[in-house]
Parts: structure tokens; C-alpha cells; sequence
């Protein structure tokens, strides 16, 4: 491929750059072909062998504003954090964003609720009618203030306050109100958890996975606002040049490829000729083939290639083996994938 085009790439911070936890996207990368250098020591990331892909380090936080104005081409991030740039654009900005979600990682899946200290409420709408029977201001703690804010208006709408509360103050946690009443969001740099458990607010929003952290701080989840995960989006300006645009499949075709083989291994073994009738039954009626079987003919033995997932109920590796064993295969060999692309249409653009 040939292009004097380069594909900006957000490379994000954070828990997919660290090679000691789940999800290290350096590996993902790595298998998709795209070997990265300096990424897990904190940058600057370049793409070894591929001029024609630059490697931007930031916060997650950060992508979807730079995909919206063409400073990256192409982000990995969560979900959530594009979603919260999005919201932040429409009510502060009155924009409106135009990104593409072009692939998920399967990774990093996590849900965006609403808590409460409160042991007595349930639901966002007891929550608030609770709140507002009590106090002009209804103050909410979060790293995520927009999305909090677009909570707090869904709930405030529903039991019929939304012009009363119609006001709004986003601002830094625990500075002086600016408002006297209305939704007070505070945004913070982590510990929900602790700052609503102590009374710093009365409602807060925390990413969780399992919500044990929660839990063990004896806080209740009131509401599932989204749930979230690593995702690949896309500057709808890639579409506008037609060099960066194949760049981009390339990048996601091969990406796709690495994600397809994590849960698979290809089984290669040797059979007799006289026992293929039995053999390809077996795998038809296990639906081990596609359209038809890959295999080799020989003079006298007959070599077939099947890709299994490593965790197929229906299906275990092991057993396979051992009842294509039965039927005559020989020298059965297992191999690890690091890529396994269905078809240039998987590239999603």
C-alpha cells in the first residue's frame, strides 16, 4: 500500500496501555500486525514499520473532541467518555458531534449508574422527589458531569420539576455554589464513592464493573444509566479523502482479524483416504466447515485445517480431538491464532 496520507490514531492512557492488566491493547495491536514502541512506557507511541500510522497519546477523555475537529482520525476510548463529550457540546456549545462508532474491542465493559446513601430509596424518581422536598439545590458528584446533569433532567422531568430546577452549575467539587437552586454537579477526580458516603452530595455517578466498591461502601444503585466499553471511532472527515479512508480499513480489517482469533485455535490433522467419509460427517454434523472443509489431498492421506473456538460448550477442543482420534486422524496438531479476518467487509467502513 502506498499512501502519502497518515492516519492519526488516539492511543489511550490508562488501564488498555498497561501490560500487567486484562485488555492490553499492545498485544491486540501487536497481533493485528501494527507493532507499537514506547506505548507501554507512556509514549510517544510509533507504529514500527508503518509510516503511514501516527500515534497520538492522550486521555480518553479528550478523543471525542479531537475526532470532532479533525485533530485525531481515528480514537480507541470508552463509550461513556465520547458520549459525555457529546453531551457537553450540546448543552454548553449547542453543537452537535459527528463521529462514527466503527468497531467495539470487547473490552473494558462497564456500566454507568446512578448511587445514593440513602438505604430507603430505589429509583432515581424517589430519589429526587425525596431531594427536592427538602432543599433547592440537588447536588450530584461525578467524573462525568454531563451525563450526570442529563440524569438529573431525565429524572426532574419525570415527576414534573424540570422548569423548577430548570438551572444548572457545573463547577470543580466543594467550590462555592453558584447557583441557589437548581442541579449543582461536582465534578471530581475519582473517589465518588467516598465524597457521597461523607455527605458530599446527594446523588453521585460512579463506573463500575462488578459495583462491589459500592457495595462495600454501603451505597445503593439507584439507576443503569449506560453501559459502556472500548470502542474504535472514526472522524466522519476520514470519509472526505479517499487515501486516509483505505488507511482506516486496513487499520480495522487487520484489528477485526485479532479480535475474531482471541477466543479461537486452528486443529490441523492427517486421516487416511479411507476413513474421510466418516471424518467430514463428523464435521458437518458438528458444524466444524463453512461451505466446505479445508484440506489437502495427498496419494494416500488427506489433510484438514478447522478453526474451534477454545470455549464452545457444544463443541470442547478436547473431545473433538479425541473422537476424530477414533475415526482415524493422525499428527492432530492445535495452533494458537493471532488473526483470523472473515472478509474485507469486516473492515466496518
Amino acid at each position: 500500500m502506498t499512501s502519502s496520507a497518515k492516519l492519526i490514531i488516539g492511543m489511550p492512557s490508562g488501564s488498555l496501555a498497561d501490560p500487567t492488566r486484562g485488555g492490553s491493547l499492545n498485544s491486540l495491536l501487536r497481533n493485528a500486525g501494527f507493532q507499537t514502541k514506547g506505548y507501554d512506557k507512556g509514549g510517544p507511541t510509533q507504529f514500527t514499520g508503518h509510516t503511514y500510522l501516527f500515534g497520538w497519546d492522550g486521555r480518553p477523555q479528550e478523543f471525542g473532541s479531537q475526532l470532532e475537529i479533525g485533530e485525531l482520525d481515528i480514537a480507541i476510548t470508552g463509550d461513556d467518555w465520547v458520549r459525555e463529550r457529546q453531551l457537553e457540546l450540546e448543552i454548553e456549545y449547542n453543537q452537535t458531534y459527528d463521529l462514527e462508532r466503527v468497531m467495539s474491542l470487547e473490552r473494558g465493559i462497564v456500566r454507568i449508574v446512578g448511587i445514593t446513601a440513602d438505604p430507603d430509596i430505589n429509583s432515581a424518581a424517589e430519589a429526587l422527589r425525596k431531594i427536592t422536598a427538602q432543599k433547592d439545590l440537588i447536588v450530584v458528584v461525578t467524573e462525568m458531569p454531563y451525563l450526570a446533569l442529563q440524569w438529573v433532567r431525565d429524572g426532574l422531568k419525570e415527576i414534573g420539576l424540570a422548569d423548577e430546577y430548570a438551572t444548572y452549575s457545573v463547577q470543580k467539587y466543594r467550590t462555592p455554589p453558584r447557583i441557589k437552586k437548581g442541579v449543582l454537579i461536582y465534578e471530581s477526580w475519582g473517589k465518588t464513592e467516598a465524597k457521597l458516603k461523607n455527605g458530599g452530595a446527594d446523588l453521585g455517578i460512579e463506573i463500575t464493573q462488578s459495583g462491589s466498591a459500592i457495595r462495600n461502601y454501603g451505597l445503593r444503585i439507584i439507576a443503569e444509566i449506560m453501559a459502556s466499553e472500548s470502542s474504535v471511532y472514526m472522524s466522519a472527515k476520514v470519509r472526505d479523502d479517499a487515501e486516509k479512508t483505505e488507511l482506516a480499513r486496513m487499520f480495522l480489517l487487520n484489528l477485526c482479524g485479532a479480535i475474531n482469533a482471541e477466543d479461537k485455535v486452528m486443529v490441523v490433522f492427517d486421516t487416511p483416504k479411507e476413513n474421510v467419509p466418516d471424518i467430514e460427517n463428523y464435521l458437518q454434523s458438528r458444524h466444524l466447515f463453512a461451505d466446505e472443509p479445508s484440506k489437502t489431498e495427498g496419494d494416500r492421506f488427506v489433510q484438514y485445517s478447522i478453526q474451534m473456538r477454545t470455549d464452545d460448550p457444544h463443541v470442547p477442543i478436547a473431545r473433538a480431538r479425541y473422537e476424530l482420534a477414533k475415526l482415524g486422524a493422525r499428527s492432530i496438531n492445535t495452533m494458537p491464532l493471532t488473526s483470523a479476518i472473515p472478509a474485507v467487509s469486516s473492515a466496518c467502513i
